[in-house]
């Protein structure tokens, strides 16, 4: 991480807000419910704030550990030692509600949290912006999409039929339909730099194959246009390689290792294909060719040299034709954010079936670590990147809690299916075996996750 203090504070901006949110659900129903609420905790452990509100006097509580937070309602199987439950309070204790009202409490806080994410996408859609197109790269020889025949520039009008604006729009998309097809294969409407209409049938089989593990635009071949920059170095980095063999700024790069140069682009992939090993690169200076020893160093996986061309000039060279501006009515844009938070929702528990039955790989799990490092990331490009991860972790939040596994919300879900099925309540015994084994699945599920986040850290440090 670049900005630790700052990743941190991300990620826990990032987490406060979903977690209020998730309880603020529950919290809310079990009101309208007449369900009288003790303590609404943000954060478990020991506690660093208290403060009371309300008739009831509900504790508000701030704790050391932020990674989560609950409601505790009244509920006669959890008294602690040294508390009465008052008879006039007995009406209202969780466990006297009937199963109707403590399932609309159990379901409340996922809800909110899809809510939430709609709320996002509604204001994001509903302020606009300035975005990229749909433009796509030239597509690495072996892969889908040279196999396709996609060209650098093509605009993607649409995937499956389907129309795309934005790139964004073109991502999801793609990712949706690509985990439909069955291996099959997704159909691309492109247009050319000439305004000629193509439809390019990309094959998703490799995604299958992989498991969808790594990055599956990387596996696709789908790469995004950048225009091409001559291949100048601009300014040179102090002490780096390309600074220490002696090219200066202004340098133009003719050959490396006697392939000749035509974009800068191309001598960008030749450095990062060759970490550690001695490149020879031929230049052009004030009308002399100039030859130099160059040995790439590896810094964050990445291959650099310290050359580049500086950002505001890239700017200056990006045809305004690559952006569009868009923004929507209030009306079209609840419409969009809803099947936004549909679509995305669905494409995660499709995945996450899919993980369970084996069909993707469980290294696309991710943990607090990974999140993190997202939410970091994504707050140093802008609001609205953050706001559109914090969506999405929202989305991803509201839907774990759903699944039937005890001591999450679906899990309590679950047993209330099975008391209406019954017509009465599951025995205590059961329910204390049942939270015993969806302790070890979620702590399992934590523990792989955390071990994913480990594995990737590891993996960028001996790429180093």
């Amino acid at each position: 991480m670049l900005d630790l203090p700052f990743y941190l504070l991300a990620f826990i901006v990032l987490l406060g807000v979903l977690v209020v949110v998730h309880e603020f659900g529950h919290y809310i129903v079990a009101r309208y419910c007449g369900v009288k609420v003790l303590r609404f905790s943000i954060g478990f452990g020991r506690i660093l704030w208290l403060r009371r509100f309300g008739r009831d006097q509900t504790e508000l509580t701030l704790c050391a550990l932020p990674f989560g937070g609950y409601v505790r309602m009244l509920d006669e199987r959890e008294v602690e030692e040294g508390e009465q439950i008052l008879p006039e309070d007995l009406p209202r204790a969780f466990n006297r509600q009937t199963v109707g009202r403590r399932s609309a409490i159990v379901i409340a806080g996922p809800l909110l949290n899809l809510f939430l994410a709609f709320l996002i996408y509604w204001a994001l859609f509903m302020a606009g912006g300035e975005t990229l197109r749909p433009i796509l790269g030239e597509a690495p020889p072996d892969t889908p999409a040279f196999v396709a025949g996609i060209q650098n520039g093509d605009l993607v009008r649409a995937v499956n039929g389907e129309p795309v604006t934005t790139l964004e729009d073109f991502h999801w998309r793609l990712l949706r339909h690509a985990s439909r097809a069955a291996g099959q294969s997704v159909a691309l409407a492109v247009e050319n730099e000439a305004g000629q209409q193509f439809v390019r049938h990309i094959s998703v089989a490799r995604l299958e194959e992989s498991g969808w593990e790594g990055n599956p635009f990387d596996l696709l071949g789908i790469r995004f246009f950048r225009p091409h920059t001559l291949p100048v170095a601009g300014e040179i980095e102090a002490n780096a390689p390309a600074a220490r063999a002696g090219l200066q700024a202004g340098d133009r790069i003719r050959r490396v290792d006697g392939e000749p140069i035509q974009y800068f682009e191309e001598f960008v992939e030749r450095v990062r294909a060759a970490p550690g090993k001695r490149l020879l690169v031929e230049v052009e200076r004030a009308d002399e060719l100039l030859q130099f020893d160059l040995v790439p160093e590896n810094r964050n996986g990445i291959g650099r040299v310290g050359l580049g061309v500086a950002k505001a000039e890239l700017e200056k060279m990006t045809p305004s034709r690559f952006r569009v501006f868009v923004r929507y009515g209030v009306l079209e844009a609840a419409a969009r954010a809803a099947r936004e938070t549909w679509d995305k929702s669905i494409f995660s528990l499709s995945m996450m079936g899919r993980i369970v039955l084996g069909e993707v790989s469980w290294k696309n799990l991710s943990g607090p670590i990974m999140i993190a490092d997202y939410a970091g990331k994504t707050a140093s490009i802008g609001l609205d990147a953050y706001l559109k991860f914090m969506a999405l972790v929202s989305i991803s939040l509201g839907l774990l809690n759903l699944m039937p596994i005890p001591v999450l919300d679906g899990g309590h879900l679950m047993y209330y299916v099975v008391e209406i099925i019954k017509g009465r309540p599951l025995s205590e015994r059961f329910m204390m075996r049942g939270q015993q084994v969806g302790m070890t699945l979620l702590f399992a599920l934590m523990a792989f996750a955390f071990f994913n986040d480990m594995t990737r850290i590891l993996e960028s440090f001996t790429s180093n």
